[in-house]
């Protein structure tokens, strides 16, 4: 069995991809969705967040909104807006936004694989939330939202992707936000071989974003299987959706922090705890850290630079050295006594997306005490983290630009 392989995708009609394509699923609550796809009759959130076309209050894991989903898909298959792709392909997947471009392979790639962790992980996935993906899945008999990958340095698959996409694109829409999703379909067989064979010969493939994504794949191919008495490995439900990117071109931004109380502390009892482990000066504008294990800290209407004491960082632990661990190890445990960062509501995480004005913007509003602002994680540091099979610390990284749900759905035969 093969790593990655080229499949007969679902897609916009020719010329109707700006109606269509919608930010992912998880990056939008139902109102957000719902007033997003206001006027769009052709918006994949109508797939992706069918409880939009529900009463609202609807629960967005009841049975009909499941139902809904299918509904809305056969709805747009029937109406000539998605249409399926006569032959296998592969495809050409472009982002850009502002400055940055970053160009990938949509492919199918196995799950057996996946499951033997030659597609790595590097994250802990939550039981309901991949239960959501798969009643989402089994009712549209689809994958319809794509999983972030990156492949490790390789100038040959570089290259051929740059030749791919050298001409027109066959869809090309710019998104809410100014992001450019341009798409070429890879149909010549000869080239769709070269690109399997140098994906085989890579070693391992790494998850970027879209963890529950392929464990609900996972758990459908397992079911599906099981209930297969002539199951050979060959059906569709043995590959997951994806687009893998070269890991140099993915782009991590700052994921922020921002708190509430001081942990029965003053401002001055609070910065007097925290040199123990940090040097601290004042700064005139807002600190957007420069390099590994620097922090700013918004308190008091007043910003500062932090920079953690060498010694505590660990040289050998990709996970213990990482920013986002070192702050939990060094100041939000043992000085604000928040160790639960998913469940303790004196937390909140604030994509770098949003800018440091949002960190003020919290602040100063009183509904936070104080902000954090945090180095970008780097993908070298992700990869080894899951290169170690070890788990990333909660909210270490933001991945922008997203990618599209229905720009290409893998259907399941």
């Amino acid at each position: 069995m093969t790593l990655i392989r080229p499949f007969a995708g679902l897609r916009p009609a020719p010329g109707r991809a700006a109606e269509v394509i919608a930010p992912p699923y998880d990056v939008l609550s139902s109102d957000e969705a719902r007033a997003r796809a206001a006027g769009k009759p052709w918006s994949f959130l109508h797939i992706s967040k069918p409880e939009i076309d529900l009463p609202a209050g609807t629960d967005p894991y009841s049975p009909q909104v499941y139902a809904k989903a299918a509904e809305n898909l056969g709805h747009m298959i029937r109406k000539g807006v998605l249409t399926r792709d006569p032959a296998r392909c592969y495809y050409v997947y472009r982002l850009v936004m502002g400055q940055h471009a970053q160009t990938g392979l949509v492919t199918a790639a196995s799950l057996v694989e996946y499951d033997s962790n030659r597609i790595r992980k590097h994250e802990h996935t939550q039981s309901d939330k991949e239960s959501d993906r798969v009643r989402q899945i089994d009712a549209l008999n689809a994958l319809t939202g794509p999983v972030m990958v990156a492949y490790p340095a390789a100038p040959e698959v570089d290259g051929m992707l740059a030749r791919c996409s050298a001409g027109s694109p066959d869809a090309d829409a710019t998104a809410d936000g100014g992001v450019r999703h341009s798409l070429w379909l890879v149909r010549d067989t000869e080239i769709q071989a070269r690109l399997t064979r140098a994906f085989d010969a890579m070693p391992a493939l790494y998850i970027a974003d879209g963890h529950h994504r392929s464990a609900a794949a996972s758990r459908v191919a397992a079911s599906r299987r099981a209930a297969n008495p002539r199951h050979t490995g060959e059906e569709s439900y043995n590959w997951f959706l994806t687009v893998i990117f070269p890991h140099h071109q993915l782009q991590i931004l700052d994921y922020n922090r921002v708190v509430a109380g001081l942990n029965g502390m003053d401002v001055e009892a609070f910065l007097a705890r925290l040199r123990q482990s940090f040097s601290l000066e004042t700064s005139p504008k807002p600190v957007k850290p420069a390099k590994p294990a620097e922090f700013g800290l918004y308190l008091a209407g007043q910003w500062y630079r932090l920079a953690i004491h060498r010694n505590l960082i660990p040289a050998d632990d990709p996970v213990a050295r990482l920013d986002a661990r070192l702050l939990s190890d060094h100041l939000l445990g043992p000085v604000l006594g928040i160790t639960d960062l998913r469940r303790d509501k004196r937390i909140d995480y604030v994509g770098g997306i949003r800018g440091l004005g949002e960190l003020e913007k919290r602040v100063n509003s009183g509904e936070m005490t104080a902000a954090i602002s945090l180095f970008p994680t780097s993908m070298e540091d992700t990869m080894a983290v899951a290169e170690a099979r070890k788990v990333m610390p909660t909210k270490s990284t933001w991945f922008e630009p997203k990618l599209a749900d229905g720009l290409v759905s893998h259907v399941l035969d």
